[in-house]
C-alpha cells in the first residue's frame, strides 16, 4: 500500500530525510519512531503529497505522490501533531465541510459524521463551538475530521496526545480495528507502549535515515538475543555449576537466576529435569518480557556508535 524507495527531503542546505525506503502493506499498521527532530513529520508530509521531495519516489495505493498529488490527498487521511479547529465552527458544520472537500456525499456526510462523534464521546457535544472543546476533545475532533472520508491509509502523528487514559485506549482500540478491515496507518509517536500495542512493524528514525525497521519481535531478537528466562528456587546453594552448564547465566539475585537460553524449547525442560534429579526445588521459570525501551534505546545508541 506504501512504497518508498530512496525519499530525500532538502531544505537549503539542511538535509531533513536523507534516502529512506519501506514498504508497509495493505492492513498493516507503522509505528514511526525516532528523537525529536529525526525527520518522522517530514516523511509523513511527502507520503501525504502536502512536501514535494528533494529525491527519491514514494506511491502510495499505487499512485505516485507527485505525479499524482491531488489524488493522494483525496486517498489519505491526516492527523498533524498540532491539529487547528475553527472555533467557531460547530461538530456537523465542521465534518459536512471537510466532508465536502473531501468529496463524501451529502447523505453520507450526516451519516459519517453522526457515526464517527458518538465513537469518540461526542455527539452529545454537537451543538457546541469548538471553541469551547477541551484539549482531548478536540484532539477527538481531529481524528474525526481525519476519518470522515473512510481514506484507506491513514497518517496519524501522536493521535493519542492529550487524552486521558480510557480516551487513549479507545483510540488505539479503533487504529487496531480498522487495520483488521484492511486499512493501512502510519503512527509517528514517542509512547514506545503504544508503539508496541499498535504496530505490526516499527521504524525507528533517527538524523533523517531509517537505522532499523522490522517487527517488534523481529527487533527484539535482533538487538537483544536470545529470550531471557527467570529461574527462581527455594534455595539456589550448590546447584549453580549445574545450571551453568546448560544455559548462559545472565545475573543472580538471591535464589533466582535469569539466563539466555539459545535453544530454549530443549534447554528448558532438560534444566527442570536435571535439577529435580538432582534434588532441587523449584519455584518458578518463566520468560522474563522483553522492554521496548530496550529495544530502541540500544538501535539509538548503535546507530550513534556507528555514526561517529
Amino acid at each position: 500500500m506504501i512504497e518508498v524507495n530512496d525519499l530525500t527531503k532538502r531544505f537549503g542546505d539542511f538535509t531533513a530525510v536523507k534516502g529512506v525506503s519501506f514498504r508497509v502493506g495493505e492492513g498493516e499498521i507503522l509505528a514511526l519512531l525516532g528523537p525529536n527532530g529525526a525527520g518522522k513529520t517530514t516523511t509523513v508530509r511527502m507520503l501525504a503529497s502536502i512536501l514535494q521531495p528533494t529525491s527519491g519516489s514514494a506511491r502510495v495505493g499505487g499512485m505516485d505522490v507527485v505525479a499524482e498529488a491531488r489524488e493522494v490527498r483525496h486517498f489519505v487521511g491526516m492527523l498533524t501533531e498540532l491539529p487547528g479547529l475553527y472555533s467557531r465552527m460547530k461538530p456537523l458544520a465542521y465534518l459536512d465541510f471537510f466532508g465536502e472537500l473531501e468529496g463524501v456525499p451529502p447523505s453520507l456526510r450526516l451519516e459519517r459524521s453522526r457515526e464517527l462523534l458518538t465513537l469518540f464521546g461526542l455527539w452529545e457535544y454537537r451543538h457546541l463551538a469548538l471553541g469551547h472543546f477541551s484539549k482531548g476533545m478536540r484532539q477527538k475532533m481531529a481524528l474525526s475530521r481525519a476519518l470522515i472520508h473512510n481514506p484507506k491509509v491513514l497518517y496519524l502523528d501522536e493521535p493519542t496526545s492529550a487524552l486521558d487514559p480510557a480516551g487513549a485506549k479507545l483510540v488505539r482500540d479503533y487504529i487496531v480495528s480498522l487495520g483488521r478491515a484492511g486499512h493501512t496507518a502510519v503512527v509517528c509517536t514517542h509512547n514506545l507502549a503504544e508503539a508496541e500495542a499498535l504496530a505490526d512493524k516499527m521504524a525507528v528514525i533517527k538524523e533523517g535515515q531509517i537505522v532499523a525497521f522490522g517487527s517488534p519481535e523481529d527487533l527484539r531478537k535482533k538487538l537483544l538475543g536470545p529470550p531471557l528466562y527467570e529461574l527462581q528456587m527455594v534455595s539456589l546453594d550448590g546447584y549453580l555449576p549445574l545450571i551453568q552448564g546448560l544455559v548462559k547465566l545472565e545475573s543472580r539475585q538471591g535464589d533466582r537466576v535469569c539466563f539466555r537460553a539459545l535453544e530454549p524449547q530443549r534447554q528448558n525442560p532438560l534444566l527442570l529435569q536435571r535439577l529435580v534429579e538432582a534434588g532441587a526445588e523449584v519455584v518458578s521459570l518463566s520468560e522474563v518480557p522483553y522492554s521496548l525501551e530496550s529495544v530502541y534505546l540500544r538501535i539509538v545508541e548503535n546507530s550513534s556508535s556507528g555514526s561517529s
